[in-house]
């Protein structure tokens, strides 16, 4: 999930401005839901400041982790400071006016290791085969975002979707079963073009699977149901200590609850 805070400002290179969306709001969320665990993904809309991230952290308390967008010059002792405030890992969102750039992300997945971090790499994912080879050569824990995020549905048998399958095979990469809107050419309520991979991936890869709201949906003009994105798992891992897994284990292993 993401927290917007008017108290902080956007960034110059901001193309998104979405409407106030505090850790308050989100507490809403997790009364209704029965979450009580957090992870805030700094948004891009803040760029590398991450006050209003860091802020929502200590917000939320210790049943909170945080990703955070980090430049390569950032030193060791920033990052020393971010693990303690809550930080478990660094976005890198590769679609779009990317801030970052592919060539850092070996170097910086090989700085955060020692701290037990994640790279959280956002791409569309046909263009997996392509940044494979790359990623398979990390030696640090490797999530990606959005059921892989291709941008236009593909088949169990596209290559973007085998690249995936085999990256999770490799033990150090975990995949978010979230956001099916923000690719779906079906739509709600099923999603079924997206819900094809979700349930593929849940089937090959219970273990290296992770559920996230996505929490407040950025960037749609209408916004999902909440409560929607979580009752898909009923279809996407109908098995109950499937879910545990997806929802409890996983994320207490990857983030370190």
């Amino acid at each position: 999930m993401h927290v917007y805070d008017r108290r902080f400002p956007w960034a110059p290179t901001a193309t998104t401005f979405p409407p106030e969306a505090t850790a308050d709001a989100y507490r809403e969320v997790q009364r209704d839901l029965g979450l009580s665990r957090v992870v805030v993904v700094q948004p891009s809309s803040y760029g590398f400041d991450n006050r209003c991230t860091l802020n929502a952290l200590a917000a939320f308390g210790a049943s909170a982790r945080g990703i955070a967008v980090a430049r390569p010059e950032v030193s060791d002792g920033e990052l020393d400071q971010w693990h303690h405030q809550g930080i478990r890992g660094l976005r890198y969102l590769m679609v779009g006016n990317p801030l970052m750039t592919w060539d850092s992300l070996p170097m910086m997945s090989e700085r955060i290791r020692p701290l037990g971090w994640n790279i959280n790499l956002q791409l569309d994912g046909r263009r997996l085969p392509e940044y494979e080879p790359m990623l398979a050569r990390l030696t640090g824990n490797l999530v990606i975002d959005h059921n892989g995020k291709f941008l236009e549905p593909v088949a169990l048998s596209h290559p973007g979707f085998q690249s995936l399958l085999r990256l999770l095979d490799s033990g150090r990469c975990w995949v978010k079963l979230s956001a099916p809107y923000e690719t779906s050419k079906i739509g709600a309520p099923a999603y079924d073009d997206v819900s094809i991979l979700a349930r593929a991936l849940v089937a090959a890869h219970p273990d290296r699977c992770l559920w996230a709201s996505n929490w407040p949906h950025p960037g749609m003009l209408t916004e999902p149901s909440t409560p929607a994105m979580l009752d898909l798992l009923l279809d996407w891992a109908p098995d109950e200590d499937t879910r545990r897994k997806i929802l409890v284990d996983n994320p207490a292993e990857l983030y370190g609850f």
